[in-house]
């Protein structure tokens, strides 16, 4: 189909030989990373680490791409503030434009992009204030989840909740830690039954994924957060429902206050390194020159 094709056809696969079906799925999101143009910088994008079965469900193109972008953005390939041009991210994966603005619609209402008129969409930018706001929603709403589930725990849920934090525990490599760290508290909300309040939870976690991959990424934090983690279960596992909200509370707001001085000090420390900009009138004459 040429580039400027019908709306109306979307096409993924590109001339070359791939797998078929299901399979597809993250082949395309990895795979089509390496063929980057017109600055849509993901041509350093890992390839994927597997395939899904076939049993799973063929996602849609939007979906498709809004994972990669997303994906790009975690691993830092697609920087705060770059531009994601519809025309080029529709050349990229071979579509029209139609999937791609919705995946910039999900996206932007994750928190991943921001969306301006006459400008475009951009990756968003990291800010401190934003930061502070998804963690203390996450304390209100995870405190609220803790104290449903606690009485529905089993010891079957309390074995799984304690194998995940001792693989959280043990992890080093900061990206995973992400992953292990949400599974562990998704473990123990779990029997709330809530799944609306689930769902809420989970949106939080995806925003908030940047933020805290920088508190991981500082190593000082990592067994600050374990030490809490174990804490927490060991409050659910004695059913105490006021200490297990109170740890958790602690533990939310204690994160966001973290990322919220790293990036306030980082800016601070970028605006003192920065160049003084210059005045765009011309300069002031000498006073001892006036009318000479």
């Amino acid at each position: 189909m040429p580039r400027g094709g019908s709306y109306g056809t979307v096409l993924i696969e590109k001339p070359r030989v791939r797998p078929t079906g299901n399979s597809l799925f993250l082949y395309i999101i990895f795979d089509v990373m390496n063929d980057a143009t017109d600055g849509f910088p993901l041509d350093s994008a890992p390839r994927a680490p597997f395939l899904p079965t076939a049993s799973a469900p063929r996602p849609s193109t939007s979906h498709v791409i809004a994972e990669a972008l997303r994906a790009a953005i975690v691993e830092g390939t697609l920087v705060p503030g770059a531009p994601l041009r519809q025309d080029a991210i529709a050349r990229h994966f071979s579509v029209s434009a139609i999937p791609v603005r919705e995946a910039l619609r999900a996206l932007e209402s994750e928190g991943w992009v921001k969306v301006e008129l006459n400008k475009g969409a951009t990756v968003a930018r990291l800010t401190p204030a934003e930061a502070r706001e998804i963690y203390e929603i996450r304390s209100a709403l995870e405190s609220l989840a803790i104290s449903l589930a606690i009485p529905n725990h089993t010891a079957a849920t309390l074995r799984e909740a304690k194998a995940l934090c001792e693989a959280a525990e043990q992890e080093t490599d900061p990206a995973l830690y992400v992953a292990r760290n949400e599974a562990f508290h998704t473990c123990l909300y779990a029997p709330a039954n809530r799944p609306q309040l689930a769902e809420m939870i989970a949106a939080l976690h995806r925003r908030g994924e940047r933020y805290l991959r920088l508190k991981f990424g500082l190593p000082a934090y990592k067994g600050e957060s374990d030490a809490e983690h174990a804490a927490i279960l060991s409050a659910v596992e004695r059913k105490d429902v006021a200490v297990a909200q109170s740890l958790v509370t602690a533990h939310l707001l204690g994160t966001g206050e973290v990322v919220y001085r790293f990036l306030t000090e980082r800016a601070q420390a970028e605006a003192a390194a920065a160049p003084p900009r210059r005045g765009r009138g011309r300069p002031a004459r000498n006073p001892s020159t006036i009318g000479s």
